[in-house]
């Protein structure tokens, strides 16, 4: 990425190794689990379209749009297209090197986005926190960003600091609020344990109906503390065969839509997580939109459920 101390290659590998360490490894939790009863009833807005609520009260569209591959012109179609159809969620990073191209696209209609960036942990001693927010404010043209999360945590991230350099940009109005990116469900209890932990209004982690390992610990953990996670690669990721699955295929057709939205209806179905899929094409922009007004039935959810099980523990 331009600018970036990691390449693709090496960011999607920190990805996987991040994703295969989200289930808690202290044994003696009680366990919990993600209760399918409730995902039939997903909050909407008052037009129909799905939304999730942050604890500040923040309403946001459960579907919005992930950047991470956007930075061409050809891009900007896409990503105006997906606000137009209230896909107004749009996040971004420091690492992914297109804070300026996401600034001019979102510049003339930034009061109706909900606008998410990140923050290496290379950044994360000392005053590199409120440094890199400076020059992210300055590459987006914005004064303050919706959202400000820390892209991950490495072994020797100062959790505490972390807290305070968030706190003081939000007391000072450069954030509206802030939380964590790939942190598995041991490091939100840390976290916690942290004075003003309990502030983080969010967690972003890797989540899609061929990788559920959440479901069983973070997903319910989060969500019994009123959290939403905001779910990046959620139509499976690069190379991922699952939007060819003949099951959700199936649903499509009964929907008379995409499998894409039959992927994303399911990911933002419990009302507590925000789908953020990314997409340069407009057209397949407006074929993810029809999720934000999609309810699968209580059998589709059954169904997608046995094909793509939970993995074993």
């Amino acid at each position: 990425m331009n600018g970036s101390s990691l390449n693709r290659r090496e960011f999607s590998g920190l990805c996987a190794r991040l994703g295969s360490s989200l289930l808690p490894i202290n044994a003696m939790m009680a366990p919990l689990s993600f209760d399918p009863a409730r995902a039939a009833d997903t909050p909407a807005s008052n037009d129909g379209r799905r939304s999730v609520r942050f604890r500040d009260g923040t309403i946001v569209p459960a579907l919005g749009q992930g950047t991470m591959r956007l930075n061409q012109e050809a891009h900007a179609e896409a990503l105006r297209t997906g606000i137009a159809l209230g896909m107004t969620v749009i996040d971004t990073a420091e690492l992914y090197g297109n804070e300026e191209f996401i600034g001019r696209v979102v510049a003339d209609q930034r009061d109706r986005v909900f606008l998410v960036s990140k923050v290496l942990p290379k950044n994360a001693a000392g005053d590199g926190i409120a440094r890199a927010c400076a020059a992210s404010l300055t590459r987006l043209g914005t004064d303050h960003l919706d959202l400000y999360l820390l892209h991950w945590r490495e072994s020797d991230t100062d959790l505490r600091a972390v807290v305070a350099a968030f706190e003081s940009l939000r007391a000072t109005g450069k954030i509206r609020a802030w939380g964590v990116s790939n942190f598995s469900m041991q490091d939100m209890e840390e976290l916690f344990r942290v004075p003003h932990g309990d502030h983080c209004a969010a967690n972003q982690v890797r989540y899609n109906l061929g990788d559920r390992s959440i479901e069983s610990h973070l997903l319910p953990w989060c969500e019994r503390r009123g959290m939403p996670l905001m779910a990046y690669s959620p139509l499976g990721g690069g190379g991922s065969n699952l939007l060819r699955d003949p099951t959700l295929a199936g649903i499509a057709d009964a929907h008379r839509c995409s499998a894409a939205a039959i992927a994303l209806a399911w990911v933002i179905r419990s009302g507590n997580v925000i789908a953020i899929p990314e997409s340069g094409s407009p057209v397949h922009v407006r074929e993810n939109a029809v999720a934000l007004s999609l309810t699968l039935t209580p059998q589709e959810l059954q169904t997608l459920r046995a094909v793509r099980p939970l993995p074993q523990r």
